[in-house]
């Protein structure tokens, strides 16, 4: 009987199993991302600070003689370093630091926190030297020579092309505060001008007091003035500001701010914390017994605030 079955290689055959029929309408709508909150500390958000560190400093002789007063120490540390550290807190920390009198004292200071920290091993017979535990700042600090008699607004020209052609601050190598910087740079950021300026209220020169009748209440040694408004640094600037700067004599406060402010584009950052400038002895004095009591309102702010800001370059309305 014939064989009608022919005998073929066998082939292999996939087998694709459907999944089952899914009702994606019976699915909960998505819902929208949260947006992302960075802290200002991520290197994004961190702007360069100009420090005005080169006057000559002749109101605090008693100690601008040996040392330029951004030097002048306050609880064993330069002011200059408390105002860093102010910045610092909140995520910025790439300085330049306009010098100019004693402008070598200043980078002596910082090149001996580089090398000298921490623990030193050196190795005389093979020309080794180790360090270790050491304990510096993660700063960025760009010590520039901007002339012994320059003014404020020719030193930060001076500075223009260390500066990124974006959004930077600037503040005074003598005073401090405890000025919320995230506050600071979220309200210049809402203006759209093109500098911002934060306004204090100046301390009184003479102690304060609290009368109930003719008995004294309330003694305070450094009341706030009642009326006016100055400028107390911590500035923040868009790089057009140098459109306003034309030479080493300029000011920036005279020449500079006066001109933005007429062109309705200097705002005002009202603070009605914490602010003092260090101009004489006294002003030194006062600012050790605050460190000295451990309540020190510079340093204790931005542990107490820290909130959580992303901060954009701004866009400026027109004048």
């Amino acid at each position: 009987m014939p064989n009608h079955f022919c005998k073929r290689p066998l082939r292999r055959v996939q087998i694709f199993v459907l999944p089952p029929i899914v009702d994606f309408a019976s699915f909960p709508p998505p819902t929208a991302p949260k947006p992302l909150v960075l802290p200002l500390s991520t290197g994004m958000d961190s702007m360069q600070v100009v420090l005005l560190a080169g006057g000559l400093g002749t109101r605090l002789q008693e100690e601008t003689t040996a040392r330029p007063k951004p030097m002048v120490e306050i609880g064993g540390r330069p002011i200059l370093w408390h105002i860093m550290k102010s910045f610092a807190r909140y995520g910025h920390d790439d300085f330049i630091v306009a010098c100019g009198y004693m402008g070598d004292f200043i980078k002596k200071y910082f090149l001996d926190q580089y090398n000298l920290s921490g623990d030193l091993k050196i190795d005389f017979g093979r020309d080794m030297m180790q360090r270790s535990e050491a304990d510096v700042e993660s700063w960025s600090v760009n010590l520039v020579d901007t002339g012994l008699h320059t003014m404020t607004g020719g030193r930060l020209l001076r500075l223009q092309d260390k500066l990124r052609r974006e959004t930077f601050m600037l503040t005074y190598g003598d005073g401090v505060s405890d000025v919320n910087i995230n506050e600071l740079l979220a309200f210049h950021r809402q203006q759209g001008r093109l500098a911002t300026v934060t306004a204090v209220r100046p301390p009184a020169r003479f102690g304060g007091l609290i009368m109930n009748g003719d008995i004294v209440e309330h003694f305070t040694e450094k009341p706030v003035a009642g009326e006016g408004w100055i400028n107390g640094g911590f500035l923040v600037f868009e790089p057009e500001i140098f459109d306003y700067l034309k030479s080493d004599q300029c000011s920036l406060e005279a020449n500079g701010l006066e001109q933005v402010a007429a062109a309705g584009q200097l705002a005002a950052f009202r603070h009605d914390g914490f602010w003092q400038c260090m101009d004489t002895l006294r002003d030194k004095h006062y600012l050790q017994r605050l460190w000295d009591s451990g309540e020190a309102p510079w340093i204790n702010a931005a542990e107490e605030h820290h909130s959580r800001l992303r901060v954009m370059p701004v866009r400026r309305s027109a004048a």
